[in-house]
C-alpha cells in the first residue's frame, strides 16, 4: 500500500533546546539516539524523484520505494514493507539487478508530541534538523506552532535538496558515514569540499 507522507522539516536547530522544548510541551522520548544506515538505489538512472532505500534504523530494517511529487509537507508518496536482514536484502537486491548508488548514515532520536512523531536528525556535514509527520498536512502546522515554529520556518524538501542548500551534491557522494571521533562529521572516505 502507498502511503502520503505529511512531514515537514525545521531546519539548523540546537538539538537540546528542540528536544526540551517538545518534552516541555507535553511530549516524550520514544527512541534515544541511535546510529541509522541506509542503502539507497536508482530506479530510474538520473531520476531524483523516485528511489529505492534500505533502511536499518536499529529497530527494524525496512525496504522503501520514494516518490516525490513536490516539496509541500505532503508531497511524497512512500510504499513500504518490513524486511529481516538488511545485508541479505541489499544481496538481493544485487540478485535483482539493483547496485546501491549509496550507503548513507545518521544518527536519529525520536519522539512523539500530540499524535505527531517528531525526530531529532544528524546527519554528516550539515546542521542537525528536526522533522515533524502527522497524519495530515494541519497536524504537522498544528505542533510546529506548539513548539513556536511558523509555516515559513518549515520545509518539505528532501535529504537530497537539504544538502544542496549547504552546497553539497548528495548524488556524488557514494558513502555519507560519520568518522570516528567526537564532533567530526567530515563523510569517511569521501572528498573534501
Amino acid at each position: 500500500m502507498t502511503d502520503i507522507e505529511h512531514e515537514a522539516r525545521v531546519l539548523a536547530i540546537d538539538p537540546a533546546r528542540v528536544a526540551g522544548l517538545i518534552i516541555a510541551k507535553g511530549g516524550r522520548r520514544t527512541v534515544p539516539d541511535r546510529l541509522m544506515r541506509r542503502y539507497v538505489y536508482d530506479i530510474t538512472p538520473g531520476d531524483n524523484t523516485r528511489w529505492i532505500r534500505l533502511r536499518d534504523t536499529g529497530a527494524e530494517v525496512t525496504l522503501t520505494v520514494k516518490e516525490i511529487i513536490d516539496d509541500s509537507v505532503s508531497g511524497t508518496r512512500e510504499t513500504e514493507v518490513a524486511v529481516s536482514d538488511f545485508e541479505r536484502t541489499n544481496a538481493i537486491l544485487g540478485l535483482l539487478g539493483y547496485r546501491p548508488k549509496s550507503y548513507q548514515e545518521n544518527r536519529r532520536e525520536s519522539f512523539v508530541l500530540d499524535r505527531a512523531r517528531l525526530e531529532i536528525d544528524h546527519w554528516p556535514l550539515i546542521p542537525p534538523y528536526l522533522e515533524i509527520e502527522a497524519d495530515t498536512e494541519g497536524d504537522v502546522l498544528r505542533v510546529a506552532a506548539l513548539l513556536g515554529f511558523n509555516a515559513n520556518d518549515l520545509t518539505g524538501e528532501n535529504t537530497i535538496k537539504i544538502y544542496r542548500r549547504y552546497g553539497y551534491d548528495l548524488n556524488e557522494i557514494p558513502e555519507l558515514r560519520f568518522r570516528t571521533g567526537q564532533g567530526d562529521t567530515t563523510p569517511a572516505g569521501t572528498p573534501g569540499r
